[in-house]
């Protein structure tokens, strides 16, 4: 079992920048890649990026490309979600997952979510 933990959410003014951490417990070492989606009220969840454990592959949706990037850290068993040029739009509950294996959708374990809420 991978237990996985999101924080750094909180309200931030449109152009600004957060970064999310993804730290995973457990079984962290069967974890082979990390997604981000989000979920704004009403809508349905989005995926936002991905990156591979052990390369560090990563891709992105279109809406957030060059405004976001994913980094990890193999020592902290953490993820981390930076973004950047904040817009209304992205506001939503962020979650990430992990999945045992090094493929773009597949994940086996899911995070709680931390609300990221940006102003306009």
């Amino acid at each position: 079992q991978v237990h996985l933990v999101e924080s750094g959410g909180g309200l931030v003014q449109a152009g600004g920048s957060l970064r999310l951490s993804c730290a995973a417990s457990g079984r962290a070492f069967s974890v082979a890649s990390v997604g981000w989606f989000r979920q704004a009220p009403g809508k349905e969840r989005e995926f936002v990026g991905w990156i591979s454990w052990s390369g560090g592959r990563t891709y992105f949706a279109d809406s957030v490309k060059g405004r976001f990037t994913i980094s990890r850290d193999n020592a902290k068993n953490t993820v981390y979600l930076q973004m950047n040029s904040l817009k209304a739009e992205d506001t939503a509950v962020y979650y990430c997952a992990a999945g045992t294996r090094e493929i773009l959708n597949a994940y086996d374990y899911w995070g709680q979510g931390t609300q990221v809420t940006v102003s306009s």
